[in-house]
């Protein structure tokens, strides 16, 4: 059921970049080009999606388990550190060069389009680098923000959140 649910939402998700025109690599550039012939139609895109992300997180925080059984995995780090920030303005620059991020490139790829298809190999080879050399935790795990040593209190807030969520 799980993984006909993901096609139906991936569906959607595809269906509703292309309406919106977030596939296009020059209506994305028009809306972050500021400074020229800006097209802000793509900030009531943005807007409509956090508006919705908002409401669906404020409903799964208060859930142990999907809508379809599998447990919820939020996020739990809330810090601003030196990684989110540089991996924030990669892809930042990224998005500008290429006018492509990640969810709207796949939809291009399977349009066809080569620029696509260079965007898609460049972003696997990121992430291949980073899984190179990104730290791991002692178990093998890619070592998340909330995870920086194992006596941090970062590492210990999430322990500390399950054991307080789960009661007596």
């Amino acid at each position: 059921m799980i993984p006909l649910a993901a096609f139906f939402v991936a569906l959607v998700f595809g269906i509703g970049l292309i309406v919106s025109g977030m596939f296009n690599p020059a209506k994305v550039l028009g809306f972050l080009d500021l400074a020229g012939a800006w097209d802000p139609s793509l900030a009531l895109v943005m807007g409509g999606a956090v508006a919705v992300s908002a409401v669906a997180f404020l409903f799964a925080r208060k859930r142990q388990v999907s809508l379809l059984g599998a447990p919820m995995q939020l996020p739990a780090g809330r810090r601003i550190d030196r990684r989110l920030v540089v991996g924030s303005t990669l892809f930042g620059v990224g998005w500008g060069i290429a006018g492509f991020c990640p969810g709207p490139v796949l939809v291009v790829l399977g349009m066809g389009e080569v620029k696509a298809l260079a965007f898609t190999v460049a972003m696997l080879a990121g992430m291949a680098v980073f899984t190179l050399f990104a730290p791991r935790t002692r178990s093998g795990r890619l070592q998340t923000s909330s995870e920086e040593s194992p006596g941090s209190a970062a590492a210990s807030a999430p322990r500390a959140a399950r054991a307080r969520d789960s009661g007596p």
